[in-house]
């Protein structure tokens, strides 16, 4: 069943695609908003791959190059995959401690690794990362692309200053009057042609690495294919292949909802660790969806491969044809692009003092230690896993509270074989390792009456623990010359007993 609705749609995204195709006005609409989203990756693009440790060009060629693969090979029409910001967070260390043919190395096998996770089902774990835990991601995604901008302010010409200062005007205020062009676009070129027309003597793109104008070759990384290559470059990777996935996936489910639309997890993954595996061969720097410029693109009419398409090809011909004018662009410029997308990353209604009063304190703490773990790590990936296992903590603690006992005492007379006092006792709540723990210490053994009844018709035995637990408080009462007897067990708390109540008692 689940088959035939992926391959159902699949047919419907090609249908789209294909009727898109057929109609001009649709493929117009397509056409330029490739187009604009294209002129959007540029800033973003030179700046993430500053932050990743390799010139301007290499996340330029990445972009294109991922953009038009992942047309082919995604699952989430209308979405922009490119070199990204999560990406180049984690993958800087490799390139400062050894080098970019450790960090091509690091992206193949991370490519190899989404394939491998989609192949998995990896995809549908997505359900359990709690929104806490991606509300922290993208707030220390926010901050790390924050700090990334510091060593460009710091030690600087001063022109520097009022120079990024313009930019982050411009970028507030012309969203105000116009949003046919995107403001990041706009003071980039503005302040490109202020600093080339009036020579300004501020640090350019051209400045961080070559601006090469020729197509990158294929080839294969210059590292040693030994255990010890794998050893250095498999945690990097690893941490490539979960961010990227997350980042797509979460991005994927936001389009999901925009264009009132569904798409394949899986075929996205598969399309991720793809898109990394033909950049990886080119020399590219990996990356994943891009949240920022997949909005915009679904925000221009974009609804279809096409304008995937068009983003990455109207990339390559500015690449090749316009890069002498990309090496002029100011340093200035790009960090004030990097600081507008930091603000915008950050989920700031999730650390309002409102928000703080009603989300419960372990939702804020989950949020906070994935955010803590992330900065100081750098690693986007210890962050999601810290966090995951916060909230699973903070879970367990809050569902072990609800488990509770009743007493109550009775007199029986009406059974000459049962006849005297009962003592009664009811249990409500979930039953598992928690909340069972302190269970066997909570009844009278020595004080009750001969005959105990246990009542489960408001409670629900979840594992093996609980069952030790209740062979135990049997296994106490019979020590002592009474009688204990288990009434209400649901159906699947019987049978989770009846398997494993042997085996406990056997011990």
């Amino acid at each position: 069943m689940a088959n035939t609705l992926s391959r159902t749609a699949v047919g419907v995204r090609r249908s789209s695609t294909l009727a898109a195709l057929r109609n001009p006005r649709q493929l117009r609409t397509e056409f330029f908003a490739g187009l604009v989203t294209a002129l959007a990756l540029i800033p973003e693009t030179i700046s993430f791959s500053l932050i990743a440790g390799v010139g301007p060009a290499v996340g330029l060629f990445t972009s294109f190059i991922f953009a038009m693969t992942i047309a082919f090979v995604g699952g989430r029409p209308a979405m922009i995959s490119a070199a990204a910001g999560s990406v180049a967070l984690v993958v800087a260390p490799v390139v400062r401690e050894y080098g970019v043919d450790h960090l091509i190395a690091t992206i193949l096998l991370a490519g190899i690794l989404q394939v491998v996770m989609a192949w998995l089902g990896v995809a549908k774990l997505m359900r359990f990362i709690p929104h806490s835990v991606m509300t922290g991601f993208v707030n220390a995604l926010a901050i790390l692309i924050f700090t990334a901008q510091l060593p460009h302010l710091i030690g600087v010409p001063w022109l520097v200053y009022p120079m990024t200062a313009a930019g982050l005007l411009m970028m507030v205020f012309l969203p105000k009057v116009s949003t046919v062009v995107p403001a990041p676009l706009v003071a980039t070129a503005v302040l490109t042609v202020i600093a080339v027309v009036f020579a300004v003597g501020v640090p350019r793109v051209g400045d961080e690495g070559p601006m090469s104008s020729e197509l990158p070759s294929l080839g294969i990384p210059g590292v040693p294919f030994t255990l010890e290559t794998l050893r250095i470059i498999f945690p990097y990777a690893l941490a490539v292949a979960m961010v990227g996935l997350l980042e797509s996936l979460i991005t994927a489910k936001l389009v999901d909802e925009l264009t009132d639309t569904s798409s394949d997890a899986k075929r996205e993954s598969w399309g991720q660790g793809v898109g990394n595996l033909v950049t990886g061969f080119f020399g590219g720097m990996g990356g994943c969806a891009m949240i920022g410029q997949t909005m915009m693109n679904v925000k221009s009419g974009g609804r279809t491969r096409i304008s995937t398409f068009v983003a990455g090809a109207a990339l390559l011909c500015l690449v090749l044809f316009f890069s002498p004018a990309l090496a002029a662009i100011p340093m200035a410029a790009l960090v004030a692009v990097m600081v507008v997308v930091s603000f915008a990353t950050m989920d700031w209604h999730s650390i309002s003092p409102k928000t703080l009063r009603r989300m419960p304190i372990g939702e804020t703490v989950t949020m906070l230690m994935t955010v803590a773990v992330t900065v100081v790590t750098h690693n986007l990936a210890y962050g999601v896993i810290v966090g995951v296992l916060c909230a699973m903590v903070a879970f367990v603690r809050r569902v072990a509270g609800h488990a509770s006992i009743e007493e109550h005492y009775l007199v029986v007379d009406d059974d000459p074989e049962h006849s005297g006092p009962v003592q009664t006792y009811r249990i409500t709540g979930d039953l598992f390792f928690a909340s069972s723990h302190g269970l066997v210490d909570r009844f009278d053994y020595a004080g009750d009456p001969m005959r105990v009844i246990i009542d489960f018709s408001a409670a629900h035995v979840w594992d093996a623990t609980s069952v030790a637990t209740l062979e135990g408080i049997r296994g106490k009462y019979h020590a002592v010359g009474k009688s204990v007897s288990f009434v209400g067990l649901d159906d699947a708390s019987e049978a989770l007993h009846a398997r494993l109540a042997g085996a406990f008692r056997a011990t």
